[in-house]
């Protein structure tokens, strides 16, 4: 095993390093953080309480993780931060562990980018390949799905849900669950439509992303109640695998329901 540690460098003897880890100058690792092959800390990082970050996981300097939540309600109870392989942590990046009063488990996937000062909250839950632009955050025990991409300064409150391949804009004040492929954006957030360029990016058919605007504008745009709307999407949209992915999010609506259209006005 090849681990090289900087001599200005603290390092808990009860910390579990993997193989080919790399530990900058002045950064500091506690007793019970686990670090996988090929880990990179660049100086200044602090890694803290039960966290496990996984192989390939590339961290900048002034990242905290694994530090207390912020809840008054933490009493120091044993709980876990887990990072997935091969994320990218930059400059200032926090991230904390779980609470009794949830999961006590904070959970980030993988092949994740996590820009400038982000943020991700106690109990917290972010899927793969999702993108947090500078200071981007996390209010705790949200919710966010596989190739989200969160714009700068966008924020998410406390138990809101963002589904799979949606994008919240720049700035934005998530304060409602946000439907897969969704575009959010405002403050408050308001959904604008479907995320054509992101599903293009990801080898989406052509046709899969005209019936998901097709499936937006009957359910977000149309005139009436949202129940009957909805009612009616589900027998026109029955064979796309998408929109049964967005049914299903919908049938799992949190405390903060569903995040609307700006406008419902047809068009």
């Amino acid at each position: 095993m090849s681990v090289s540690i900087h001599p200005t460098a603290i390092v808990d003897a009860g910390a579990s390093l993997g193989e080919e880890v790399a530990i900058g100058p002045y950064c500091v690792v506690g007793p019970n953080v686990v670090l996988g092959d090929r880990v990179t800390l660049h100086s200044h990082v602090a890694i803290d309480g039960h966290t496990t970050v996984g192989a390939g996981c590339e961290v900048y300097p002034f990242a905290v993780l694994g530090a207390s939540p912020q809840h008054t309600r933490f009493a120091g109870e044993e709980s876990t931060l887990e990072i997935g392989h091969h994320c990218v942590i930059r400059e200032h990046v926090t991230m904390h562990p779980g609470t009794a009063i949830d999961s006590m488990r904070t959970r980030v996937g993988n092949h994740g980018m996590f820009l400038v000062a982000s943020h991700v909250a106690h109990d917290c839950v972010v899927g793969d390949h999702a993108i947090f632009a500078n200071n981007a955050s996390l209010g705790g025990h949200a919710r966010i799905g596989d190739h989200v991409m969160m714009g700068g300064f966008a924020t998410v409150q406390q138990w809101c849900r963002v589904g799979d391949h949606a994008m919240v804009a720049s700035q934005t004040a998530v304060d409602s669950d946000v439907i897969p492929f969704g575009v959010a954006v405002g403050n408050r957030a308001c959904l604008t439509g479907i995320n054509i360029i992101g599903m293009g990016r990801r080898g989406f058919s052509e046709d899969s992303i005209l019936r998901l605007r097709g499936l937006y504008r009957d359910l977000f745009r149309a005139s009436g109640v949202f129940k009957d709307r909805l009612e009616a999407v589900r027998l026109s949209y029955d064979d796309s695998a998408e929109a049964a992915q967005i049914f299903a999010f919908l049938e799992n609506a949190g405390r903060n329901g569903i995040c609307q259209a700006a406008s419902r006005q047809a068009g």
